[in-house]
């Protein structure tokens, strides 16, 4: 068995999966690999696939996998799969650090004191008491849940295929969004949820929010959400991730002021990169074992 590492992962990795055979980082040999392993940077398009003909199994290691094309993977027999659970703390983090620095302005303190300026008279608000709306509430979202609530946020949140959560109180869209002082996304990139955040959502938002994005890109209409930085719609945004990454100098997001941008290193942390790498071997474990592979 040949199994390419196409990105980046742990620098332990290799040793570890050397147990079911040889392992490579060598690209050129995509056409011999019968395990794929990538990250965000890999696209897996049809020619891709096209060029990997041996290739039994693909492992996204992360959450989000709108960079396979999945139903190709089907009709060619290949399983693809993810690494769900690994990534919750570390984007999870993130995307708390993000929610908190705006309120504490920490970049405005930051990028001030090394000014020289004293800017002491700039007050701070907190999150304590403020309503927090996730959109989406699966595993990381989960992750903020739990962090907002010890931070005693008023938690609401919405997703299509969640209906009750001991950690929000779950609500349509529109409502979940209405009153909110912050909304963190987390949600994956589908056609339902193809720049859900637009213009007419955000028109539904009475609290002028702040909103942070350590899902998708493609999640929020970035031409819309730049508008209503300009009007006061939308108090602040934070984000992650980009329609395209890394975005392109066009990108109406890269000319606002009140943003916090971070270039897709929600899942970069060292110890998430260990556990994705525990949980790719155990899939492979497990496929191995089950003769899949």
């Amino acid at each position: 068995m040949l199994i390419l590492i196409s990105d980046a992962f742990d620098k332990s990795l290799p040793e570890k999966l050397s147990v079911f055979g040889e392992v490579t980082d060598d690209k050129s040999r995509l056409s011999e690999a019968d395990v794929v392993l990538i990250r965000s940077k890999t696209k897996a398009t049809k020619e891709y696939i096209d060029s990997a003909p041996r290739m039994k199994l693909i492992i996204r290691g992360g959450v989000g996998m709108d960079n396979i094309d999945r139903e190709y993977c089907k009709e060619k027999g290949i399983i693809a799969v993810n690494t769900p659970k690994s990534s919750a703390i570390a984007v999870a983090e993130l995307a708390f650090a993000l929610m908190i620095s705006v309120p504490c302005h920490i970049p405005f303190y930051d990028s001030t004191m090394k000014n020289g300026e004293w800017q002491k008279s700039v007050k701070r608000t907190e999150l304590y008491g403020k309503r927090l709306c996730l959109l989406g509430m699966g595993n990381i979202a989960r992750k903020v849940a739990e962090r907002a609530k010890a931070f005693g946020m008023e938690i609401v949140a919405y997703d299509k295929y969640v209906g009750t959560s001991e950690l929000a109180e779950m609500m349509s869209l529109e409502d979940a969004v209405r009153d909110a002082d912050y909304i963190s996304m987390h949600l994956p990139y589908t056609a339902e949820t193809d720049k859900m955040v637009n213009a007419s959502l955000i028109s539904k938002m009475t609290h002028h929010p702040v909103i942070i994005n350590t899902g998708r890109g493609k999640c929020v209409d970035e031409n819309a959400m730049a508008e209503a930085l300009s009007s006061g719609a939308v108090s602040w945004f934070c984000t992650d991730v980009y329609s395209a990454e890394p975005p392109d100098s066009s990108n109406p997001i890269l000319g606002c002021s009140n943003v916090t941008l971070t270039p897709h290193a929600g899942a970069n942390t060292t110890e998430n990169l260990l556990r994705i790498g525990e949980e790719v071997y155990e899939t492979i474990a497990a496929f191995v074992k089950e003769g899949k592979i």
